[in-house]
């Protein structure tokens, strides 16, 4: 907005203090609520089944105190392995609950939250409804304040789904961990709100945060490879660091929660200075105009102009996730040792053609699943441009329906078998050989991926309105993959999920029959959405 309409707004809005610059949160908190009343249980639910099944995993894997003690000393000894999960404190229960999952809940709490605090701040800006809401009886800082209390609310309940379920183990611990993920997902939406500030686009704001996330992950994993007690200086430079170093469950560390509270609050002073000091709509770091002809002159070219700093950002951090598991693979068999639970586990993942390749198997399919994030999100900027207007004047000219969404779809589908293909090299340059077996793993995971994809256009396609109801098939099929295994969930309800069906490779036999199955699926599911797409009436 510029300056000029902002003091056309409500006097008020502009110039007073006070409780006056927080008008209407209430009211904006609601709405805030109503909107995400499927995204926020979606991803708390996701959350907090990972961490509260983790108790019976851990004690049918290591049932006796004998075996959670060799489970400490392999962690001592496996750098690779600390990389990956952190080192392991305390061999109870609680303790190892903690240590195996307790990393990877914070860091979707706090890509759960970024994504409501961009999606109610800087997305609201750059759609122009902001400007309409602004020019009501509302505060200036209305909508950042309902923003982070709406992430508060989702964080908040998770911590108590986590400290009521885990509760059997230690109520203290559980305490400690459920406040410790709360905290470090409100200390990234509190990041996301300062970020939101400096860009001008929602889109760049998420992948900024996002990659300060990613940025926080590999810090720890080298610090954590370095030590085996979380002492390491790039551990606690990490947010993630300071998660570990809470040690829920093994004699907890409560000051560490008020270094995490500290930095929420700073971060959330600085955004909230930020926000009083420029124009509605506007940035700190304003966006470079792009060129409006030559390498713009085609849908397929704005789609990869819009989508590039996604895929380059998946892509490393696809190679990075390859080179990590490629060095934990000579110690898989280590770890598992004589355990027949966890070797039972291992081949229900990746097959049963020896313990190391049902490792490659099993890693190789999480690189999956996670990939069926990046393309549904990748498909569902169509959504986006479309919601926003943005996609009503590139309409308007000589551009079909299907020529538009065939741009993004390229970009969509053809990087997801970028992301994979680069995760195969790195695994690859990681393990050191069997490189060719490696890719060919990695590849045929795409049949089950675009089949995730195809749902996502199907549902933009026909019922855009509920599109963003592909994020729960992802999070449903992540969730039978990363869990289903381990809780021993019977073969029918893992078949649900299309990479339910895929050849478990290397090792296993190559199956051609259900990899056309899912292509066809698939094409079946993207062709759909693309005739409801053309058919019907654009969403603003």
């Amino acid at each position: 907005m510029t300056a000029t309409a902002e003091t056309a707004a409500p006097a008020f809005a502009a110039r007073s203090g006070g409780s006056r610059q927080l008008a209407g949160t209430g009211t904006l908190l609601r709405f805030a609520l109503r909107r995400d009343r499927v995204m926020i249980p979606v991803w708390v639910a996701v959350n907090a089944l990972m961490v509260l099944s983790m108790p019976g995993t851990i004690k049918g894997l290591y049932g006796t105190a004998a075996e959670r003690a060799d489970l400490m000393r392999q962690m001592e000894t496996n750098s690779s392995l600390r990389a990956m999960v952190g080192p392991v404190f305390d061999d109870n229960l609680g303790a190892l609950t903690a240590w195996r999952v307790g990393l990877y809940a914070a860091a979707l709490a706090a890509v759960m939250s970024l994504l409501i605090v961009v999606r109610h701040t800087r997305d609201e800006e750059e759609s122009g409804r902001q400007e309409v809401v602004a020019s009501g009886m509302v505060g200036r800082r209305a909508s950042l304040t309902s923003a982070l209390l709406t992430a508060a609310v989702a964080n908040a309940v998770l911590a108590l789904l986590v400290v009521a379920g885990l509760a059997g183990q230690g109520a203290v611990g559980a305490l400690a961990l459920g406040l410790g993920i709360a905290g470090v997902g409100m200390l990234f939406a509190t990041m996301a709100a300062i970020v939101a500030q400096l860009t001008e686009s929602a889109r760049l704001a998420r992948g900024l945060t996002a990659a300060v996330l990613g940025g926080a992950f590999v810090l720890r994993a080298a610090g954590d490879s370095a030590t085996d007690d979380g002492s390491s200086v790039l551990t606690w430079v990490s947010p993630l660091g300071w998660l570990e170093n809470l040690r829920a469950f093994a004699g907890e560390r409560w000051w560490v929660l008020l270094l995490i509270a500290g930095a929420t609050v700073a971060q959330g002073a600085v955004a909230y200075g930020l926000v009083g000091r420029r124009d509605l709509g506007m940035s700190f770091l304003p966006t470079r105009p792009g060129p409006a002809a030559g390498r713009l002159r085609t849908a397929g070219a704005l789609a990869w102009r819009l989508q590039r700093g996604a895929v380059l950002g998946w892509s490393i951090g696809f190679f990075l996730a390859g080179v990590v598991y490629g060095g934990m693979t000579e110690g898989a068999a280590d770890l598992v040792g004589d355990n027949e639970q966890a070797r039972q586990i291992m081949e229900r993942m990746g097959g049963q053609a020896g313990i190391t390749d049902a490792f490659v198997s099993a890693m190789v399919g999480m690189l999956g699943l996670i990939a069926a994030l990046y393309v549904v999100a990748s498909v569902l900027r169509l959504s986006g441009e479309e919601a926003s207007g943005r996609a009503e004047p590139v309409l308007a000219g000589a551009v079909g329906r299907l020529r538009w969404a065939a741009g993004h779809l390229v970009v969509a589908f053809g990087g997801a078998a970028l992301i994979m293909l680069l995760a195969g090299l790195g695994f690859a340059a990681g393990y050191g050989h069997d490189a060719g077996a490696i890719l060919g793993a990695c590849l045929v995971q795409l049949p089950a991926v675009w089949v995730i994809g195809g749902a996502a256009v199907l549902l933009h396609g026909l019922l855009p309105r509920a599109a963003v109801a592909a994020w729960a098939v992802a999070g449903a099929v992540l969730l039978l993959g990363w869990v289903g295994p381990a809780l021993d969930v019977p073969q029918a309800v893992l078949d649900v999920s299309p990479f339910g069906h895929l050849p478990k490779l290397p090792g296993g036999e190559m199956s051609w029959t259900p990899v056309l199955v899912l292509l066809l699926i698939a094409a079946v599911l993207v062709g759909a959405g693309l005739a409801g797409l053309r058919r019907r009436d654009l969403t603003t």
